[in-house]
């Protein structure tokens, strides 16, 4: 007997179907940045990145990015090998905690850190009557970045760390290395393409920062605030050369991220 297919001869594949529909919202994340790019001249966005406060916005923010990703990475990665490590009841806690500034508007991030660290909070007074200032100053910028963006780096480098086989750990252990050594010689070279993904990551989402920016320190100003100080006094044609300094980091993220053969979000 002769199977019949119930599909009609020259009917659409679903799996083609899926595809095209799926390509209209890939055309949706493309389209807009190739917009990006080609809508100015090259001789116009070149004039306008040697302007002195483009210049000065893409120095601070590279500074205050290369900090703060610093500190996330220094304190978050004891905190990503407890909770790859740890049975305590307490790890689901610790996950939403560290989960949270991801979910938080940004705007929000910023009134957060203002109750603590603004000119009215237990913080921020400390350190101003030291001399110490955590708002309107560059020690702001880094704050509210490390506060969105250190997220990235526990998460990711919490699958890391779980990636790496327990048994190699138990073997250092029993040939006379203690658990820092241990860590420093076995865990963190294994697990290091991931950590240093949540870092790029990091990276990534400090310089791209802008409302906890904005609500913690608007001066100095980083690039996403002189995009959005340029484009409400010049217009968007002059906001341009900066959200393409911006693009250009975001490709150099995936780039490395691809080099690194790590996908944070398998």
């Amino acid at each position: 007997m002769f199977r019949t297919d119930s599909r009609s001869e020259g009917s659409l594949d679903w799996l083609t179907a899926a595809f095209l529909l799926g390509g209209l919202l890939l055309c949706y994340y493309v389209v807009p940045l190739v917009s990006l790019v080609v809508a100015r001249p090259p001789a116009d966005v070149l004039a306008r990145l040697s302007d002195p406060d483009v210049v000065v916005a893409t120095t601070n923010s590279l500074a205050s990015a290369t900090a703060s990703t610093l500190l996330a990475t220094v304190a978050g990665l004891p905190l990503a090998y407890w909770l790859a490590r740890t049975e305590s009841r307490w790890r689901s806690v610790v996950t939403a905690a560290v989960a949270l500034p991801l979910v938080l508007p940004p705007v929000v991030s910023g009134m957060v850190l203002l109750t603590l660290v603004g000119p009215d909070g237990p913080v921020g007074t400390a350190a101003r009557a030291v001399g110490v200032p955590l708002t309107r100053s560059l020690a702001g910028v880094i704050l509210a970045q490390t506060f969105v963006a250190s997220p990235f780096v526990v998460v990711t480098a919490r699958a890391a760390f779980e990636g790496v086989d327990r048994k190699l750990e138990h073997a250092a252990r029993t040939l006379g290395r203690t658990r820092t050594g241990t860590f420093r010689r076995v865990t963190l070279p294994l697990a290091w393409p991931g950590v240093l993904a949540g870092a790029t990551l990091a990276f990534a989402r400090s310089m791209g920062e802008f409302g906890a920016t904005m609500m913690l320190a608007y001066y100095p100003r980083t690039m996403p605030v002189q995009i959005w100080v340029s484009f409400t006094t010049q217009g968007l044609a002059s906001a341009f050369p900066v959200a393409l300094v911006l693009v250009g980091v975001s490709v150099c993220v995936l780039v490395v991220l691809n080099a690194l053969g790590t996908n944070p979000w398998e």
